[in-house]
């Protein structure tokens, strides 16, 4: 329709200098209703892409039970539809995924009850279209993402945690600031009077923060010693390094869980809350949700992938003559985990559960040095990482100063 009117508005004025022996035509000449109508005109409007000119819609969430079949049926299409539409999105999503609570939403034919697509919210990241009248189709759509760099600080009073959330800083931060700094500070352990300085991206769609996308640099003053952390690739993947260019971290990682909370340290006499005794705690409880990837700390190779009736599910990895490490009360194994395997650090080789003595779902990790059971973080020994190499000292100097500059500014 907006075509059309644009069309005959074009038409008018070609009329006129048709009719005209001038050259150029006086817009004031025009009949001021035709001109008016035209100003008044609207852009069209989209949603997901689609031109709402010509559909009504209706946006909902998925209740409890409800599925991609159920919905598509109720709302007048046809079992065959239905059917193609399924098997168009078997290389595309798993339709048995759809979360409670998403949001979907609904295109009707405009003024009719005729459905002609289906938008579900997949993640923050994307959105699935599925497309049904007059053709089906189905596709992943990646919503458009801007990156902003922010810079924050504060002084901690009690915990990281409740100092982010006194600021209302992004809480997704604290797991990354504890994974940058997790061999240099026992996060346990801040006092009152220590202070931080962040650096870091966001990540925006529609004019929303959505997410972290990394850290570039921090600081983190703890007993009146200032702790450096830059982020710098070269070649090997991010990485963080002080301000000397070494790295902060270790051959092993801190933690066998990308986002994680210790819920019980190494201790001896711990009282076991399944046995209601005190038995010595050999291991670090690190709580999360069922089904959150475990991670093997170090390379190495598995040599026990079993069931144990105390231990539930659990993986055991040799790293080398003097390290070993042992993952328990996992829900199930990797695909692929089995005795024999090599494995490398950060691969995935369970899922968090609770199987065998366990009160509720997390991961029970063990560290094994030349035989004997002990606490990781008091491994103060352990090999480092790589510190920057000599063909990219320039580079890294000149991105250490740019921030370093900056977070010791904001500090003073």
């Amino acid at each position: 329709m907006n075509f059309m009117r644009g069309s005959f508005f074009i038409f008018i004025i070609l009329f006129y200098l048709s009719c005209s022996n001038k050259k150029t035509v006086n817009l004031e000449n025009l009949p001021i209703e035709l001109l008016t109508e035209e100003l008044s005109i609207k852009p069209s409007e989209f949603l997901y892409n689609i031109n709402l000119d010509s559909f009504d819609y209706v946006t909902q969430k998925i209740k409890w039970g409800q599925s991609f079949s159920d919905i598509l049926s109720r709302n007048g299409v046809s079992n065959q539809t239905i059917y193609n539409a399924t098997n168009a999105a078997k290389e595309i999503f798993n339709l048995k995924r759809i979360k409670k609570g998403n949001n979907y939403t609904l295109f009707f034919k405009k003024g009719t009850k005729q459905l002609s697509y289906f938008v579900y919210e997949s993640s923050k990241y994307n959105f699935l279209i599925c497309e049904l009248h007059p053709n089906v189709s189905f596709k992943k759509v990646d919503k458009k993402i801007t990156y902003l760099e922010r810079q924050i600080s504060g002084t901690i009073s009690s915990s990281l945690y409740v100092s982010f959330a006194d600021n209302g800083y992004p809480i997704d931060l604290v797991n990354l600031m504890v994974d940058v700094f997790a061999w240099q500070i026992d996060f346990f352990r801040i006092n009152p009077g220590d202070s931080y300085n962040i650096i870091y991206t966001e990540e925006i769609i529609d004019n929303e923060v959505v997410g972290i996308k990394n850290i570039k640099a921090a600081r983190l003053s703890h007993d009146n010693k200032p702790y450096f952390a830059f982020a710098y690739d070269q070649g090997l993947g991010n990485d963080f390094f002080d301000e000397e260019g070494k790295s902060l971290r270790k051959t092993f990682l801190r933690a066998p869980l990308n986002f994680y909370r210790i819920s019980s340290k190494y201790q001896k006499k711990r009282f076991h809350p399944v046995l209601k005794r005190y038995k010595d705690h050999l291991g670090t409880d690190y709580a999360a949700p069922r089904g959150t990837p475990i991670l093997t700390v170090a390379d190495g190779k598995i040599t026990e992938a079993s069931y144990g009736r105390n231990n539930g599910y659990f993986v055991k990895v040799k790293h080398n003559n003097i390290f070993t490490t042992q993952y328990l009360h996992m829900s199930k194994f990797a695909k692929g985990i089995k005795p024999g395997k090599h494995v490398k650090q950060g691969e995935v080789i369970g899922y968090v559960g609770s199987t065998g003595l366990a009160t509720g779902p997390h991961v029970c990790f063990r560290f094994w040095r030349n035989g004997k059971q002990v606490d990781p973080y008091k491994q103060n020994d352990l090999p480092e990482g790589d510190p920057v190499l000599p063909n990219h000292r320039n580079a890294f100097n000149y991105i250490k100063e740019k921030y370093l500059n900056l977070i010791i500014a904001d500090s003073s």
